[in-house]
């Protein structure tokens, strides 16, 4: 399992990088199909749970993961149960290998 600082080292040095152009991100969206384009510059994905303390504990894990790599989603939630995150490098004006990566990470922590 990878530390704290080595989430957080990766992705700070994707953040660095500039914003991917719209054939990169056709691109890395097929490795993340769960998420959707949000406009040009984020994208996004909504979870739905049993009950509004699972979303809550989702929310609390994704929050903590953020913190360990410095990257951090807009959080939504709404319904009683539902998440919506939504990922942008605002920093570099759009997506980045950092949404992509944190994607990936988020994915792995819902049941």
């Amino acid at each position: 399992m990878r530390t704290t600082q080595t989430i957080r080292r990766e992705l700070t040095s994707l953040q660095q990088m500039a914003a991917l152009t719209d054939r990169d991100i056709q691109q890395r969206m097929k490795d993340a199909p769960a998420w959707q384009r949000d406009g040009e510059q984020s994208i996004e994905r909504q979870w739905t749970f049993p009950d509004f303390a699972a979303a809550i504990a989702f929310v609390n894990r994704v929050a903590e993961l953020a913190e360990q790599a410095d990257h951090h989603p807009d959080i939504r939630v709404h319904g009683w149960n539902k998440v919506t995150l939504t990922l942008s490098t605002h920093s570099a004006g759009g997506l980045t290998d950092a949404d992509f990566a944190l994607a990936a990470l988020l994915d792995a922590l819902a049941p």
